[in-house]
C-alpha cells in the first residue's frame, strides 16, 4: 500500500479505476488507460494478465480482511459489487430511495430516454450538458430505465431504455403511447398563452379599479 505522496502502485489504480466508474470496466479498457499517460509522463505498460492477477489480488484482500465488496465481473467487464449477504439491508435502503419524489433532472433525463431510446450515457450528457451519473444510478435502482445493451460506437458504451415499470409509474400502455414532442410543444404554448393572458386581465383590472379609485374622492384629491 502506498501512503500519502508515494505514486499509487498498479493494484491501487486499479482498484480507483473500478471505484469511480458507473458502467464495468473492461480488461482492454484497463489496459489502454494506463497507455494513456499524462504530458512529460511515459506510459506505464500492462498486460491483460497483470490486470486480471491485480483483481485477483484485490479480492483477496477484500476476503481476508472482511469487507463488504468485491469487484465481479458484469457485462464482459468487472465493477463492484455487494456480497450476496448484504442484498436485504441494501433492499432496505432502495425501498425508502423508492418513496422519494422524482426530481426535475431525473424527468427531464426520463425524457431523454424515452424518446431517444436506446440512447447511451454520453449522448444523454450532450443533450442535457451535464453530468449524468448519479441521475441514471437513481433511475436504474427504481427500475425505470434498464440497460438495453451496447452501442456498436468506439468503447462500445451501455444502451439505456425505459422499462415496464416506467409505464406503470407514468400510466401508460405502450411507449407509443407518450405524446409527440409536438404535442408537448404546443400545449406549452397553450399554457403559456394562458399565463399572459392571466397577468393582462390581472393588470386590467388593477387599473380600472384606480381609475374608480381617482374619480370618487372628494376635492379632486385621490385616495390614497
Amino acid at each position: 500500500m502506498s501512503g500519502e505522496g508515494t505514486p499509487p502502485g498498479r493494484r491501487e489504480i486499479i482498484e480507483a479505476l473500478l471505484f469511480a466508474t458507473d458502467e464495468p470496466l473492461t480488461v482492454r479498457q484497463l489496459v489502454e488507460i494506463f497507455g494513456m499517460p499524462e504530458e512529460g509522463e511515459a506510459p506505464a505498460a500492462v498486460t491483460g494478465e497483470e490486470v486480471l492477477a491485480a483483481i485477483d489480488g484485490l479480492n483477496s484482500e477484500y476476503a481476508r480482511a472482511g469487507r463488504a465488496v468485491r469487484i465481479v465481473r458484469v457485462a464482459g467487464g468487472y465493477q463492484f459489487a455487494t456480497r450476496p449477504e448484504f442484498a436485504p439491508w441494501l433492499g432496505r435502503m432502495l425501498r425508502e430511495k423508492s418513496r422519494r419524489k422524482l426530481s426535475v433532472s431525473a424527468l427531464e433525463t426520463l425524457a431523454v430516454i424515452a424518446y431517444k431510446q436506446p440512447v447511451t450515457k454520453p449522448e444523454i450528457e450532450t443533450i442535457r450538458g451535464v453530468n449524468a451519473d448519479y441521475v441514471l444510478r437513481t433511475l436504474l435502482e427504481r427500475s425505470l430505465v434498464a440497460i438495453v445493451g451496447r452501442a456498436s460506437t468506439p468503447g462500445r458504451p451501455l444502451l439505456y431504455g425505459t422499462t415496464k415499470e416506467f409505464l406503470k409509474h407514468f400510466g401508460v400502455n405502450d411507449i407509443a403511447d407518450l405524446p409527440k414532442p409536438r404535442e408537448i410543444d404546443e400545449l406549452m404554448a397553450e399554457a403559456e398563452f394562458e399565463v399572459e393572458k392571466r397577468l393582462l386581465e390581472e393588470l386590467e383590472a388593477k387599473r380600472r379599479q384606480e381609475e374608480g379609485g381617482e374619480e370618487s374622492a372628494p376635492d379632486g384629491e385621490a385616495v390614497p
